[in-house]
């Protein structure tokens, strides 16, 4: 399976992702969790759901009723949970660059 360029900010949104990966996450949810602008994340989640690593549905609202527009949704698909995982694992990440706090540090 062919695989996204694992840039730092693609980096930040899987572990966004991969923080509950059966939740759905909206964008800019997304990109608050990973510390990125929405012009940053949204091409790499347009990227990740062509790879097949995500899908996305529109929430289904009245946008006038709520006065906001509808929000995209997000969700790691099965296969999509392991690739993510899979190239977090191999990614180069220079030793200066700490992207999360590991479980069980403070």
């Amino acid at each position: 399976m062919a695989e996204p360029k694992m840039t730092i900010p693609t980096q930040l949104v899987l572990e966004a992702l991969l923080a509950d990966p059966q939740r759905e996450l909206y964008g800019l949810e997304i990109g608050d969790a990973a510390g990125l602008r929405s012009g940053t994340v949204h091409p790499i989640l347009a990227r990740l759901e062509g790879y097949g690593w995500l899908s996305s549905r529109w929430e289904d609202i009245d946008s006038s009723a709520e006065g906001r527009p509808a929000r995209r949704y997000y969700l790691l698909t099965a296969d999509g949970v392991h690739a993510a995982r899979a190239a977090l694992a191999r990614a180069h990440r220079p030793a200066a660059v700490r992207l999360r706090p590991q479980v069980g540090e403070a």
